[in-house]
């Protein structure tokens, strides 16, 4: 199938699928007599699979890992776990860091008159 059609498919932009091409996390069977780029059923499943690891949050080369792992049937299902896991704990250490900037901000707006007055605690603090 064509790009444009594996994209639908994949609910990828066609950039996005010629990217993921360019940099090996899916190849295209080759290429039409047209000279288009070629896809599979197969490919457009990995790319379905790729866009929801990026859903999560996954980098590219977690992608890479994760697909390695998709492919390899004799894979350990603790492999899998473990990319998960360290995926989990960034994101939890993101709402720690998230819930730290809403208290500051939150205190500092709490803080500011909000009048006609030129003095402000959210432009002190930034200006420290």
């Amino acid at each position: 199938m064509n790009i444009s059609k594996v994209a639908k498919i994949s609910q990828l932009p066609t950039k996005t699928v010629r990217y993921y091409s360019e940099i090996g996390l899916v190849e295209a069977n080759g290429r039409t007599g047209a000279g288009y780029r070629d896809y599979s059923e197969q490919d457009a499943r990995k790319l379905c699979f790729i866009r929801r690891a990026r859903e999560f949050g996954f980098t590219i080369d977690e992608c890479r890992s994760l697909l390695s792992l998709y492919e390899d049937r004799d894979r350990s299902s603790s492999e899998v776990k473990a990319l998960a896991q360290i995926r989990l704990d960034e994101i939890e250490q993101k709402q720690i860091e998230l819930q730290s900037l809403h208290g500051a901000i939150s205190h500092l707006i709490k803080n500011c008159s909000g009048d006609h007055r030129p003095d402000c605690p959210i432009i002190d603090y930034l200006e420290q």
